[in-house]
């Protein structure tokens, strides 16, 4: 199942436990605005070359549109559109005053020199410029895109409509960026790792972690877990998979994969088959990477008491069933990774009064939001005797058709 149509079909779960109408059902599930553009660049070798762009605009009940724009061969409308709605829910989750919204081009950008990727983004937001906006849809980065990239689309947008430090989160703190941010993401999960955990009896100290993905997210999150006293057994990314049963030393693994582009040949730990990853024995299981991972095929091998979903949509609706009859625990997506767009809100709050906070006031403030999201998300479990993904789901859409409701949209 795509994750359209997982997302869709938690929705539609979701809608019917909260016994919405089918007419409100309806509404809430169509999108807004879907924007496809052409980019025509000339390459440095003087050839163009075009390619083409997306910007999915799903709801904008509760607030600005909020989402991530990725570069990435394989972006097409249907991830977009799922990734849109999801940000739609986790935002509404997260209780923060926005809609949601995702896009990106079609490309890879490891084939795109600097220069290249520079003229690309300018060109992109030369056609959006009049549909994102400060009080309309507030870009920021995801996979393939980076504070770099942020700060080309601020300074484009900035040519038609004056600065306008507010129109994108994720930037570089040199111009209008939040402290904190660059971590948000990674200390959000530990934050809710940390959630999950004091419910069951139990803390970070002493538990076995394996995380999959060791990039922006994965990687936090290690450094900060093993900062808790939580041991990471088992790490991967894209150049391997490397574990040690002792826990891996995190400080000199990140030292080595800065190095190195990667965690392959790190000498902490032995090396391991990426593909069995999912199923080591640990305690806790971090999938911090790529959508899809956790599937009927591996769902039943997994020896993890707990998951918490870094990454957008890894588990597969058929694993949850086969998961939840294990009696794993998993704490999804929409509530797990909502620090990074969390401190977003707080990066949009802090450029629009023009007053930036220190780096402990965010990460406090981000451990408020976080540790209220969980007992939020606990309150719906109990009203609808359901299982934690439904719990988020019912409480997102529940205050998105509250919104709708309210603003007389239902129509």
């Amino acid at each position: 199942m795509n994750a359209l149509a997982a997302t869709s079909r938690n929705f539609k779960q979701a809608a019917k436990l909260l016994g919405l109408d089918a007419k409100l059902e309806r509404s809430l599930l169509i999108p807004f605005r879907e924007i496809k553009v052409e980019c025509t660049i000339p390459k440095d070798d003087g050839s163009l070359a075009s390619f083409v762009g997306f910007r999915v605009q799903h709801d904008n009940a509760r607030g600005p549109m909020k989402g991530g724009i990725r570069y990435h061969p394989e972006v097409d409308p249907d991830e977009v559109n799922a990734l849109a709605q999801l940000m739609t829910w986790k935002t509404a989750v997260a209780n923060i005053p926005y809609g949601g919204a995702k896009g990106g081009i079609g490309c890879d950008p490891g084939d795109l020199s600097i220069s290249e990727l520079e003229r690309l983004t300018r060109v992109f937001t030369q056609k959006i410029h009049d549909l994102i906006g400060i009080h309309a849809d507030v870009p920021a980065p995801d996979m393939g895109t980076n504070p770099q990239t942020m700060a080309w689309m601020l300074d484009e947008y900035s040519k038609f409509h004056g600065y306008s430090p507010a129109v994108v989160t994720g930037k570089p703190v040199d111009l209008g960026g939040s402290l904190g941010r660059d971590a948000a993401t990674g200390r959000g999960v530990l934050f809710a790792t940390e959630a999950l955990l004091q419910e069951c009896g139990k803390s970070i100290s002493g538990q076995r972690f394996v995380i999959q993905g060791f990039g922006n997210v994965g990687s936090w999150a290690a450094h900060l877990i093993n900062e808790a006293g939580g041991k990471v057994v088992a790490v991967s990314d894209v150049t391997g998979a490397i574990k040690n049963r002792n826990g891996l030393d995190i400080k000199e693994l990140l030292k080595h994969s800065v190095g190195n582009r990667g965690i392959k040949g790190f000498r902490g730990g032995d090396a391991l088959d990426p593909n069995s990853l999912l199923t080591e024995d640990c305690d806790v299981l971090i999938p911090a990477a790529l959508g899809g991972v956790i599937n009927r095929e591996n769902a039943n091998h997994i020896k993890a008491k707990f998951i918490i979903e870094a990454a957008n949509h890894p588990t597969d609706p058929e694993a949850d069933e086969i998961l939840s009859k294990k009696g794993v625990l998993i704490l999804p997506d929409i509530f797990a990774n909502s620090g990074g767009v969390t401190v977003s809100y707080f990066e949009w709050v802090q450029n629009i009064q023009g007053f930036m906070w220190d780096e402990e006031k965010v990460n406090n403030e981000l451990k408020t939001y976080m540790t209220k999201g969980f007992k939020d998300v606990k309150e719906m479990c109990k009203t609808h005797d359901c299982d934690l993904r439904m719990g988020a789901f019912t409480l997102g859409v529940n205050r998105v058709a509250r919104a709708t409701l309210l603003r007389g949209w239902e129509a």
